[in-house]
């Protein structure tokens, strides 16, 4: 049996090869694409009743394919979103195999016409200006960790910046002079340059102030990097306070990404053409934008 028979070496090539070095996903996108693979092959295994490297590609077929989304949803209690996420690895297995081996194409074919489940488009969530404004506002400024975390909602609103993104900023992204702007490495190590508005310069100015240009800017308690974790809790642990000044936001789920939504929001409103968002907030497609 030849190495391109066995499913093993392929699965191999398109986690090392096509996910990292071809189209250089993100570390989460990544870990998801892994996830799925963990779990479908030893069901695959299970159902042909071969050991996992022994299975030939044919082997993972169309009919094994279908009862795993079925196992996801009916045994693990997966939403149609997740099982629709998973059919995307099985996806994109199936035609980084049919693309390099022109024998496979008709099993990849027959992989890839399994149909996704149509689900219900989930509503973008934003913040209105004065839920913004009472979030902005709770921080205790005051204190050395209030101001941290006043800089750190205001970059997120200004910037509209991933959680994972803040968190990898480091002093040395910032360019706080004449012209303020910030340096954000996006999915796939994209780069692009931000605008900062005068009063997120001068927070982050003083927040940074005697620092070296390796250093995190947004430091925890005993001078650790925040992780994405910690900015979502921070973020939370604000909203939680300002919904008791503002009630509509009780009815609200906010997160980091929810002021990345409202920050394409408010540009759109004030008049910034679809593009430049599409630019500030470092998506590929200009499709993803108009979501």
């Amino acid at each position: 049996m030849t190495d391109k028979n066995l499913l093993g070496p392929w699965i191999r090539r398109f986690l090392l090869e096509h996910l990292v070095a071809e189209r250089n996903l993100s570390r989460n996108t990544q870990a998801s694409y892994r996830d799925t693979l963990a779990l479908l092959l030893p069901f695959a295994s299970k159902q042909e009743g071969c050991a996992i490297d022994c299975m030939t590609v044919e082997e993972l077929t169309p009919e094994v394919a279908r009862k795993f989304l079925d196992h996801l949803e009916r045994d693990r209690r997966c939403s149609d979103a997740t099982r629709n996420q998973r059919l995307v690895t099985i996806h994109s297995l199936a035609r980084f195999i049919g693309t390099r081996s022109p024998v496979h194409l008709a099993w990849c074919s027959e992989i890839r016409a399994i149909p996704f489940k149509k689900t219900a488009k989930a509503a973008i969530g934003y913040l209105e200006e004065a839920e913004m404004d009472a979030l902005l506002g709770q921080p205790d400024r005051r204190t050395t960790l209030g101001a941290r975390d006043h800089a750190l909602l205001l970059f997120l609103y200004n910037s509209g910046a991933r959680a994972d993104e803040v968190a990898k900023l480091t002093v040395g992204n910032l360019q706080l002079g004449a012209f303020p702007s910030v340096r954000l490495h996006g999915k796939g190590n994209k780069i692009r340059i931000c605008p900062l508005w005068p009063a997120t310069a001068t927070s982050l100015a003083r927040l940074v102030i005697d620092r070296d240009k390796s250093d995190a800017v947004f430091l925890g308690r005993m001078k650790e990097p925040l992780t994405r974790f910690g900015i979502h809790r921070v973020v939370t642990q604000y909203a939680a306070m300002a919904s008791k000044a503002v009630p509509t936001l009780t009815k609200k789920r906010v997160s980091p990404h929810t002021i990345r939504h409202t920050t394409a929001v408010h540009l759109l409103r004030v008049g910034v053409d679809i593009n430049t968002i599409r630019v500030w907030l470092g998506h590929v497609s200009l499709d993803t934008t108009h979501i």
